[in-house]
């Protein structure tokens, strides 16, 4: 797989690109966990979502966050973050001009990052959210959810409590137009440890599978 290196907004982010041989293939970005709590593009709910995006079609990027890695810069509570996902989303468009769809994957403080991402991007078709972090950030910036997507988390969570979860998920439930389909995987830690790790990401293929055949957002 190429890594490559593209702009940021303080300089280099290095990443990993997986292009299909389709020019029209969805494209999709993954967004890794905590930068300061040792969380990488190779985490591996971060690789295995990539693998799974890519083995069902998509063109994939996922990164490395600034200061993390080979990228640039240094940690900037989110905000720079998402800059830097906006970055990378305009260099995975620039290199796919004719794709239909875009999709955002995050995981943990990525699934945060992600869902900020698609306020900002209307061309955002769906998402996926492994393991957001309700109780420790604030997700009401999502009024309304411009599009539907799949949260996902562990019942044995400790790290992002699932109750949290649910709280959140309760309240997208809320808002018309879009659909927020909710999966909880019995016994996963925050980390998805096997045998957790394969339910998770059979879950994700199902959905996005579905919604790659049917035409509303």
């Amino acid at each position: 797989m190429p890594e490559v290196i593209f702009p940021g907004p303080e300089g280099r982010l290095e990443g990993r690109y997986h292009p299909q041989k389709e020019r029209d293939a969805p494209i999709a970005i993954v967004l890794h966990p905590h930068p300061q709590f040792g969380g990488t593009m190779n985490n591996k709910v971060v690789y295995n979502l990539h693998y799974a995006f890519y083995n069902m079609g998509f063109t994939v990027l996922r990164f490395n966050f600034r200061g993390v890695g080979r990228s640039q810069g240094e940690y900037d509570q989110g905000v720079g973050e998402l800059s830097d996902a906006a970055s990378a989303l305009d260099y995975l468009q620039s290199m796919n001009n004719n794709s239909k769809h875009c999709w955002v994957a995050g995981f943990s403080f990525g699934a945060w990052i992600g869902m900020q991402l698609l306020m900002r991007r209307p061309e955002i078709t769906g998402f996926i959210s492994v393991a957001p972090p309700a109780n420790m950030y604030d997700f009401s910036f999502l009024a309304p959810c411009p599009s539907s997507g799949l949260i996902i988390n562990g019942t044995a969570d400790r790290v992002a409590p699932p109750a949290d979860t649910v709280n959140l998920v309760n309240k997208l439930h809320e808002q018309k137009g879009i659909t927020v389909t909710h999966t909880e995987i019995e016994g996963a830690d925050h980390f998805f440890q096997d045998p957790h790790m394969d339910p998770m990401i059979d879950n994700v293929s199902d959905y996005v599978k579905r919604r790659l055949t049917e035409s509303s957002r």
